[in-house]
């Protein structure tokens, strides 16, 4: 599936067929996983990467600083990115129909364009529990419905941005073992950045529970891997983690060693599947993976990017 994709791309996704032509590379001699070329993330903040004419229907936009130049993820096909997301929710956490799903994500409410903020409104909709929604900045009733949700044995989903899930520990402490936790990352500027470990430390003991989930998603992809403790991420079989060499970005690495975090997302079927991101990782033999940081002239971004 991944050669059809990059077939159709490297035809019709002109920034891609450019960037591929440059290279040196010939689409068509390209016969095996390992020869496909990734596309710089950055490209999504220069061009328009689409290969499709069909109308756009959304925008989804990065979050930064002012000033900074936003990454832009032209939506065709809305379906497309419903049905990445539903199912791969479903297949790490269950239906949401049988799920309570709170979220603290005031900064990215308090923007246009975010690709979590459509997903966690789908499946808060999908969820039909009366006490699923957002949170801004009311930790008192957050409070209250968490200590509801414990005595009730509701199945609960908390996903929070990494610096208000801190904020809402520092005023409040519960014993929850059976509460998801799933912080997606990112101090927005608010905080000092924290290595992993401290911060699930700190947030296990907030929350009393013996697991800090992760997800790991961004404006470029319409797919999200997840994380059900100790920073380990897997994905759904539509997409795959690849690491490339930090000092030649054309070369694969084998797992266990640590590279530059390539990504193939089928679910951008009209956009670009093929992502080189600024992320460092490395991958396990299973197919899982670990985010250990970013390259070090890299935007601050809004994804998952604690150094491990």
């Amino acid at each position: 599936m991944a050669m059809k994709v990059f077939r159709h791309q490297a035809a019709h996704c002109a920034v891609y067929g450019k960037y591929i032509g440059h290279l040196g590379i010939m689409a068509e001699k390209v016969e095996r996983l390992e020869q496909i070329p990734y596309l710089p993330i950055s490209f999504f903040k220069t061009h328009e990467v689409l290969s499709n004419t069909k109308k756009t229907q959304i925008i989804f936009s990065s979050s930064g600083t002012t000033g900074m130049v936003q990454s832009r993820h032209l939506v065709t096909d809305l379906g497309i990115y419903e049905k990445s997301f539903e199912l791969a929710f479903e297949r790490f956490y269950g239906y949401a129909e049988e799920t309570c799903i709170l979220a603290l994500l005031p900064s990215y409410l308090e923007r246009d364009g975010s690709s979590l903020i459509y997903m966690v409104d789908a499946l808060i909709s999908k969820s039909k529990h009366p006490d699923s929604g957002y949170f801004l900045y009311n930790h008192d009733e957050l409070h209250e419905v968490l200590l509801r949700l414990r005595h009730s044995g509701q199945k609960t989903l908390l996903i929070g941005v990494t610096y208000a899930l801190l904020d809402f520990t520092e005023n409040f402490a519960i014993d929850f073992p059976e509460l998801i936790v799933m912080e997606t990352g990112g101090m927005k500027g608010k905080r000092r950045e924290m290595v992993r470990e401290e911060l699930h430390d700190i947030l296990k003991a907030g929350f009393g529970v013996p697991a800090i989930h992760s997800e790991y998603g961004m404006t470029e992809l319409l797919s999200q891997a997840y994380s059900k403790g100790e920073g380990l991420f897997e994905c759904p079989p539509w997409m795959r983690i690849v690491l490339r060499d930090t000092n030649d970005p054309l070369t694969l690495l084998p797992s266990h060693q640590t590279g530059g975090i390539n990504v193939i997302d089928l679910a951008n079927i009209n956009s670009c599947a093929f992502i080189a991101t600024q992320d460092l990782g490395r991958t396990m033999p299973d197919g899982s993976f670990e985010v250990l940081g970013r390259f070090d002239n890299a935007d601050i971004r809004g994804c998952n990017l604690l150094v491990g």
